[in-house]
């Protein structure tokens, strides 16, 4: 019997890909949610999803979560804490617990790129190079950018605010947080993926100024739109109130963003899938 955990289930990616594995008919006795605690609320206790409580930075309760169970899906921790830690536990605990699988999800990387993206980057290659030594069965899958949070980069109103950005004419190959997480529970719920990587780019290749243009089409206004420094981005984020620290970490996306860092398309997600991935023109039509 397999049995799939799932870490991270408090968040949108955890709890959508338990929901794409029930989708995909694996049964719920199959199918362990982690979390630091336990919120009846959730919904995912109503499916009969089982509940365990584990904490990246507990090593103990992790062995104990990690019992019995052949495959984890290892949701990365959030930026701003303790990366190396908390993936170094999960896959010794995991490895300790006699656990065979782990699907790993990194942020997408340029071929030969030397980015270092903060508090990402680093974390994300020590964990490759630990799942990769570890002995266990590993899948890596490399994220882009994920369309349904790209407001955070051009903000909240774009139709009365415009979009005011550090970048042009630089692509993406964007996906949504639901495209990927049902791209996890297919490698999750099938076999054959074991020590293999998966690039996860979305199947349009879009950029801010098109963003702009498609916000126009779609609601018949038109949305301007305009480059600005990176220092005049960061000064807006801090006048909003946000930390200094998050207004960097979230320009040096941007600027990722527009040198191309994001743009590879290698149709994984769409064997994965079955089919494209939405459009940002889709996507705003389907919310």
């Amino acid at each position: 019997m397999l049995k799939i955990l799932v870490t991270g289930i408090t968040g949108e990616i955890g709890k959508l890909t338990v929901s794409h594995l029930l989708k995909k008919g694996v049964p719920p006795s199959d199918i362990i949610g982690l979390s630091r605690k336990i919120d009846v609320n959730d919904g995912l206790i109503e499916q009969n999803v089982e509940m365990r409580i584990g904490d990246y930075l507990n090593y103990e309760s992790l062995l104990n979560a990690f019992k019995g169970i052949n495959k984890i899906m290892l949701t990365s921790a959030v930026a701003f804490s303790d990366r190396f830690t908390q993936h170094y536990n999960v896959i010794t605990a995991a490895r300790q617990a006699g656990v065979k699988h782990i699907v790993y999800m990194a942020i997408m990387r340029k071929e030969g790129s030397r980015r270092i993206m903060p508090e990402i980057t680093e974390s994300d290659l020590f964990t490759e190079h630990l799942l990769r030594s570890s002995g266990l069965n590993y899948t890596i899958v490399y994220h882009p950018p994920f369309t349904d949070v790209l407001s955070l980069y051009y903000g909240a109103h774009p139709l009365e605010d415009g979009i005011e950005i550090p970048a042009s004419n630089g692509k993406m190959a964007p996906a949504t947080r639901d495209e990927l997480a049902e791209a996890h529970a297919e490698i999750l719920s099938t076999a054959g993926h074991e020590n293999k990587t998966y690039s996860l780019g979305g199947s349009e290749l879009i950029s801010f100024e098109d963003i702009a243009h498609v916000f126009g089409e779609t609601f018949h206004k038109p949305v301007s739109f305009s480059t600005i420094s990176k220092e005049e981005y960061i000064d807006k984020f801090v006048a909003k109130g946000t930390p200094r620290k998050v207004a960097d970490f979230l320009t040096s996306w941007v600027v990722a963003i527009e040198e191309g860092e994001f743009d590879h398309q290698s149709g994984d997600l769409e064997r994965l899938l079955g089919r494209k991935t939405k459009s940002f023109i889709e996507y705003l039509q389907s919310n």
